[in-house]
């Protein structure tokens, strides 16, 4: 009930802030204390199950009690731009990319490792599809542009993300990167390819900038061994013919 007091709009703040920090609010004057604890439990708990959603390995890294403690800050400070649900996972993201330092300073690997369960939930709920009137199923690879597949998302990191859980928490980064190409293939499920950095820096470029196959091959030749260039581009055409029996090259560019 508004107290009489009050301005709506006090009191609309005043609501707001006990829901989100039940324990350094005041409750809004006339506010029963049960039906003010329903409230506050919904809305915390409706918070949680987005964020579990997403990170369930995360929970089980940090264990109940810090997953809580920093699931009720990210609660208290945090202030939403999106009115999406599914927005809520980026957004604690993006709150522990600047925090997880200093509120986990023994898991320096955590915002990587968030970043990569989180890539999953990005690929799943991505709106893009591919256009089957602008690609050739079967064209050359080499020497036409080879289309990558719209959800395809790549990602590199310092820690093997892949294997990390409660029993292996790395505290120090690997000195060559680990690279990850997730897509959402045509059962609509999420795929994820491991790629060493070479691979990943061929599928950025065609992404990127759609060369031919044979000319994002050539760029990287020079690049890495000018003297094994015809080595090279055949072991690379290899590779982009696996990528598109594996779904996530779809075949090249048709030409308008």
């Amino acid at each position: 009930m508004l107290h009489e007091s009050m301005h709506f709009s006090d009191y609309q703040a005043a609501f707001a802030a006990r829901i989100r920090a039940p324990k350094q609010a005041a409750r809004p004057p006339g506010a029963p204390a049960k039906r003010m604890r329903v409230y506050e439990e919904l809305l915390f708990n409706n918070l949680v199950s987005f964020l579990l959603a997403c990170y369930p390995i995360t929970r089980q890294i940090l264990g109940a009690r810090a997953w809580k403690q920093t699931a009720r800050r990210f609660f208290s400070e945090h202030r939403s731009h999106s009115p999406l649900f599914r927005d809520i996972p980026k957004a604690f993201l993006d709150w522990m990319e600047t925090r997880h330092t200093g509120l986990f300073p023994a898991l320096p690997f955590l915002a990587e490792f968030m970043h990569y369960e989180w890539l999953e939930l990005a690929v799943s709920v991505t709106p893009d599809e591919p256009d089957p009137d602008a690609i050739d199923p079967k064209g050359d690879l080499l020497q036409g542009r080879p289309a990558l597949h719209p959800t395809a998302r790549l990602a590199c990191y310092h820690y093997p993300v892949h294997r990390i859980g409660p029993r292996f928490k790395p505290t120090v980064p690997d000195v060559e990167a680990h690279c990850y190409l997730l897509f959402r293939d045509e059962a609509d499920a999420v795929r994820f390819i491991r790629l060493n950095p070479l691979s990943a820096r061929l599928l950025e470029m065609l992404r990127e900038h759609q060369p031919s196959g044979h000319e994002a091959l050539t760029n990287l030749a020079g690049q890495t061994d000018p003297n094994q260039y015809d080595r090279f581009v055949q072991a690379g055409g290899d590779l982009l013919r696996d990528l598109r029996n594996q779904g996530v090259l779809l075949g090249t560019w048709r030409t308008t």
